[in-house]
């Protein structure tokens, strides 16, 4: 039998059960709720050790570090800057 057809015997036994101006998510709700609030604080921990370890500065560029003497001579020469 499947999911759906076994679900579709149940809903009709629920419905009679059911307090219409009562409802809540239940336990159900709770678990699932706390299961995504769990994953999340996991995640959030990972990226911060993650973040730790980045280095944000950059490593010069040797082609640059050899063209700059060349680019402060230039600098040097005009007057308007």
């Amino acid at each position: 039998m499947y999911a759906t057809q076994a679900l579709t015997h149940l809903v009709p036994l629920a419905a009679e059960e059911l307090d219409k101006n009562k409802v809540t998510p239940g336990v159900l709700g709770f678990l699932v709720f706390a299961a995504l609030a769990v994953g999340v604080w996991a995640l959030m921990k990972s990226m911060n050790r993650h973040m730790g370890r980045v280095n944000f500065e950059e490593a010069p560029d040797p082609d640059a570090v050899a063209a700059e003497p060349a680019c402060d001579k230039g600098k040097a020469a005009s007057p308007g800057k």
